[in-house]
């Protein structure tokens, strides 16, 4: 094939699809110029669903990537992979591998069994509410009970980092900074949330709220989107950070995942974590740079 050609690419899964899909999404950023056609087969459980996928691959040849635990299932897709001549893999085949040889014994093989609603699925479940409540500065009398407290001017990405943050079961809340608005000292004395202070180049910062205003059909002169302003605006939110000995993340060319993640390496530096999950020892307030 050349560099033009359109790739199939077929991701089979017995649950939702989505460790398959973020496995194989993970190495396609790897290939800027390689063009794919993604077939999603989601809760592929049985035989009928499982010849279906086969009918599907063979008028739509391509590398087939798959998670599936149940071994006849599985076989069938094997054999008419091999018969059809595509390849295929098992995504988590390896790990499986190494965990069984590691820990001496066989995995469950249960399907679905990362998806069960235990303690920890509905710890997530709350934690999202609780960031849907305590989203742009609302419900300050309760924010203290959170675990981390985002602060930054509009539009650093403080609302979908705390939705992330969520998913993964923190509790999360986030404040606007205003100019001529003070927070409360009374939120700001909190001992128990990590307080994070958000920031993003002022040009980047800029681009982004003219982008907004043009969407709100907003076309006469404000200094939400004043690039003068807007440096001022983010220099003041770097003292306040400085003050309260805040870490800084600049999000500028971040994304949220990448984000979240530095955020959590700061909640587990700042609380001691169990030994196999402990990330560092406490440290002194820094900025994190878009290079960590």
């Amino acid at each position: 094939m050349t560099a033009r050609d359109v790739y199939n690419l077929h991701l089979v899964s017995d649950s939702s699809g989505e460790t398959v899909t973020n496995i194989a999404r993970a190495c396609l950023v790897q290939y800027e110029d390689v063009q794919v056609t993604e077939h999603f087969w989601w809760l592929v459980r049985t035989t009928g669903q499982m010849n279906r996928v086969i009918e599907g691959i063979r008028s739509a040849p391509g590398l087939v990537v798959f998670t599936l635990l149940d071994k006849n299932v599985r076989g069938l897709l094997e054999q008419a992979c091999r018969e059809i001549r595509v390849p295929y893999v098992s995504a988590i085949d390896p790990v499986m591998q190494s965990f069984s040889r590691f820990f001496g014994r066989q995995a469950l093989s249960e399907i679905g069994k990362q998806h069960v609603l235990d303690d920890d699925y509905f710890a997530r479940i709350d934690a999202m509410h609780f960031a849907v409540q305590h989203d742009d500065g609302q419900s300050l009398s309760t924010i203290a009970d959170a675990d981390m407290i985002l602060v930054g001017v509009s539009r650093t990405s403080k609302t979908p980092t705390c939705m992330y943050l969520a998913n993964r079961g923190f509790k999360v809340g986030n404040i606007p900074l205003v100019p001529g608005l003070v927070l409360p000292e009374d939120v700001i004395a909190a001992p128990k949330p990590l307080f994070v202070g958000l920031t993003r180049e002022p040009k980047s910062l800029t681009d982004i709220r003219q982008s907004r205003l043009k969407i709100m059909n907003e076309e006469r002169a404000t200094a939400y989107a004043d690039l003068e302003m807007v440096r001022e605006e983010i220099a003041e939110a770097r003292r306040l950070f400085v003050r309260h000995g805040w870490p800084v993340i600049d999000v500028t060319r971040r994304s949220i995942e990448e984000t979240a993640a530095t955020i959590i390496q700061l909640y587990n530096q700042r609380h001691s974590a169990p030994a196999h999950e402990q990330k560092g020892h406490e440290q002194k307030p820094h900025e994190q740079k878009a290079h960590d």
